[in-house]
């Protein structure tokens, strides 16, 4: 379809609908869960020949003046991961691509993981086993025999944990790491630390915007109206320290928001809050409640993606399910 054109034609018809691209982890070559540099190469070649690549806050202004202008694409990169420095960072340079980096600060400042990170490193490291995990009163069955199992066991126990309240979420990780014999650094290691405030400075400098991923990357729907407030303000000023510029742009992490939520956005000062709900940007839209496109590894479904067909696909599918 893509050779076709038929990607083609849904990109002119969407022409006057706004893309934001999702990205989390790069890597050299190809592995499970990131994308490779040659991929980020090839996708940044595509979105630079067919759109205009802009900075996240011109899709806003955009939405603002209820005037969403052509073929407008921004690209966001979460979670403030080393390797958005290492490998995506001198891609953007080369093809001239801005950027928006959305970082969790006291992940930056070596004061916590993201917790997500946690079961991956546990699973990763622990000697090959069978063990059940229990957590919210499910019982897991876990395999450690190999990376496909260790990947599924890691994603099995994140999807379970996400349902617990922040503090209970970290005894339970605790509970995992002493089962499985294992000890959790207090610093994330190397494989899922975070870019520095240096390179981050420089980013800023060279075209990649800085947003706010809250201090500690909780899910925000789960914790209290205080907690929520410091998580909220407390990163942005952090980074309007550290960075001497006005931060303005936000992510909910994992994805989750709701009305509480989205008040306390607004109440913050934030200007623009991107979700993990999928779609196309059309005037009028929330600016506080944009939707995203989530990358393909490779080119043909990245295409699909990003001309809006994988929306109408899944809106077609709906209605012959129903």
């Amino acid at each position: 379809m893509r050779r076709s054109g038929a990607f083609d034609l849904m990109r002119v018809a969407h022409r006057h609908r706004a893309l934001i691209l999702t990205y989390h982890r790069f890597s050299a070559r190809d592995e499970d869960g990131k994308t490779s540099a040659a991929n980020f190469a090839e996708q940044l070649e595509y979105l630079t020949q067919r759109y205009n690549v802009v900075p996240l806050a011109k899709i806003a202004e955009s939405i603002n003046r209820r005037d969403t202008a052509s073929r407008l694409a921004a690209i966001t990169i979460d979670d403030g991961y080393c390797d958005a420095y290492e490998i995506a960072y001198p891609l953007l340079r080369r093809y001239g691509a801005p950027a928006t980096l959305f970082v969790p600060t006291d992940f930056i400042d070596r004061r916590v993981w993201i917790w997500t990170d946690k079961a991956r490193f546990l699973t990763g490291q622990s000697a090959s086993q069978k063990f059940i995990a229990e957590v919210n009163g499910r019982r897991l069955h876990i395999e450690l025999n190999n990376a496909a199992s260790r990947r599924d066991a890691s994603e099995r126990i994140n999807a379970a944990l996400k349902q617990l309240p922040d503090e209970i979420k970290e005894e339970t990780i605790e509970r995992f790491a002493s089962a499985l014999g294992a000890e959790l650094p207090k610093s994330p290691p190397a494989e899922f630390g975070p870019v520095t405030w240096a390179e981050a400075r420089e980013m800023r400098a060279n075209g990649v915007e800085i947003g706010s991923h809250t201090l500690t990357h909780p899910v925000l729907t789960g914790i209290g109206d205080d907690r929520l407030r410091q998580e909220l303000q407390q990163s942005k000023s952090r980074l309007e320290e550290v960075l001497k510029h006005r931060t303005e742009q936000f992510c909910y992490p994992n994805g989750d928001y709701d009305e509480r939520v989205q008040c306390e956005v607004a109440r913050a000062g934030y200007r623009i809050a991107v979700t993990t709900v999928r779609g196309l940007i059309k005037k009028g839209d929330d600016p506080l409640t944009l939707r995203r496109i989530h990358t393909e590894r490779d080119l043909a479904h990245f295409a699909q993606s990003a001309s809006g067909f994988e929306e109408l696909k899944n809106k077609a599918r709906r209605i012959v399910t129903t």
